[in-house]
């Protein structure tokens, strides 16, 4: 695996390491597991949404053409 990290992101992570006390690694991973908990997120919203938009009929529409037998 090949990363390159742009000189801002790698002077926030040199500073942050200090404040916060925490080593470069364990950053990178809190920083990805947010990432992608947040994409993840975004995909299920999509999801949930193209979902409705295919099955948003109204009570006419759903029952149209529909015969009960008695």
């Amino acid at each position: 695996m090949n990363i390159s990290i742009d000189t801002n992101n790698y002077e926030n992570i040199i500073n942050f390491k200090k404040i916060l006390k925490k080593d470069e690694s364990t950053m990178i991973n809190e920083a990805l597991e947010r990432y992608f908990d947040a994409e993840n997120r975004k995909l299920l919203e999509k999801n949930l949404e193209n979902e409705n938009t295919m099955t948003n009929l109204d009570f006419d529409e759903f029952w149209n053409d529909v015969e009960l037998d008695e």
